[in-house]
């Protein structure tokens, strides 16, 4: 009698390799179409078929994300990393969820993790920044902000935290001076001139508030905040030209 050498083990085991490769495309593909619901079931069936695929339990998690449910997120999240230790987009996403729902020293700890995994990544470094700056740790913020700034320069995210937690903070002359580094940096982001003549304005240097909003203006008639600054604009003329009438010797 011939012996049968069909190896049955083997041709079960690539059947069901490609059914679970084809729910993880078609979940992708639905991902893609903001098509939460039916991606995270197409997930959750590559999930059955393989359990220790950490990419299918990032995508379910980024469905969970997208539809807002952050605790479900960070769930299946943890469970993609568990799996794969050296998992970068992960731990990113698991900070941005943990900010998301609210906790941040949570956020920190992943950043932190991302940034192990992947340290060149400079928005890990800008989320940590920010992890810190909402617990209140202004100082370390800064310290995070300006190392970004120091090691990415073209980075211009970082010049617009550091200037705007410095003006939370109303140190505006320290402001002032990111800002004219944004502003040198790329000369096209406009936005660094309202941001120079807030700081000007609060530091009761009226005249050069004016120029740059005035600079502003110029670059961006359409703003959201151009009738803010116009308004501002024109109070400031108005409060000169008194200032002007009350000295005059005429």
């Amino acid at each position: 009698m011939e012996k049968d050498n069909f190896n049955k083990t083997k041709y079960m085991t690539v059947k069901t390799a490609k059914k679970e490769d084809d729910f993880f495309k078609r979940a992708d593909e639905l991902l893609k179409k903001k098509s939460y619901k039916e991606a995270a079931t197409n997930y959750l069936n590559a999930i059955l078929i393989e359990r220790e695929d950490a990419k299918s339990y990032f995508g379910l998690a980024m469905c969970y994300k997208n539809t807002k449910n952050y605790a479900k997120a960070i769930k299946y999240l943890d469970k993609a990393t568990q799996i794969d230790e050296n998992y970068f987009e992960a731990y990113y996403e698991l900070g941005v969820c943990h900010l998301l729902e609210g906790i941040p020293c949570g956020a920190i700890k992943n950043f932190v993790r991302a940034i192990q995994v992947n340290p060149d990544n400079p928005d890990a470094i800008l989320q940590l920044g920010i992890s810190h700056e909402t617990c209140e740790e202004y100082d370390m913020a800064l310290m995070i902000y300006q190392k970004l700034i120091e090691n990415s320069p073209e980075y211009t995210k970082a010049y617009e935290h550091k200037s705007t937690l410095l003006m939370k903070l109303d140190r505006y002359k320290e402001a002032c001076l990111v800002l004219y580094e944004l502003a040198k940096k790329n000369p096209k982001d406009t936005n660094a001139f309202a941001g120079i003549g807030v700081c000007f304005d609060k530091m009761g240097k009226r005249t050069d508030a004016q120029r740059y909003y005035r600079k502003f203006l110029q670059n961006n008639p359409f703003s959201n905040q151009a009738q803010f600054i116009k308004t501002r604009l024109e109070k400031l003329k108005s409060m000169t030209s008194s200032k002007d009438k009350k000295f005059s010797i005429v």
